[in-house]
């Protein structure tokens, strides 16, 4: 069995989540949050916001750590668990231009019930709860300086 670590974010902009729409050979591949795979000498806060930048377009900035997933899944001949470390994240604006050699062909940001049902996986639907809860609580403290946006 293989080992796979990969970070991502979950975007928020005026309380709208970012997801990617993927799509492989016409194929439903389904809507996703931002992650991607840990580089070597990168540290798991670099790799989600380098991930997000490079899958999204979009310049976050990290809120804080929200947890970590965990799942198993076939590649070719092997098989690979995988764990994704997950942090909240705030943008500034709601761009995004999704990674066409990804084969990401659409992204947007939506509120939290449509994001929620338009994700494909159960854990991502579960890191998207936990992260959404957060945002909520940051935001009613209104502090000026911690305001999540």
């Amino acid at each position: 069995m293989l080992e796979a670590t990969s970070c991502g974010g979950v975007v928020i902009f005026h309380g709208k989540i970012l997801l990617l729409y993927k799509n492989y050979k016409n194929r439903y591949e389904g809507w996703v949050l931002p992650k991607g795979t840990v580089e070597a000498e990168e540290s798991h806060e670099e790799t989600a916001l380098r991930e997000v930048k490079e899958e999204t377009g979009v310049d976050a900035e990290i809120v804080e750590y929200v947890g970590k997933s965990e799942y198993t899944f076939h590649a070719q001949t092997e098989l690979v668990d995988k764990r994704v470390h997950w942090y909240l994240m705030r943008a500034d604006n709601y761009y995004s231009k999704p990674q066409r050699e990804e084969f990401f062909v659409d992204s947007g940001y939506y509120k939290y019930h449509e994001a929620w049902h338009l994700l494909k996986f159960a854990n991502e639907r579960n890191i998207l709860q936990k992260a959404y809860a957060r945002y909520q609580e940051l935001n009613k403290r209104e502090i000026p300086g911690n305001q999540t946006k």
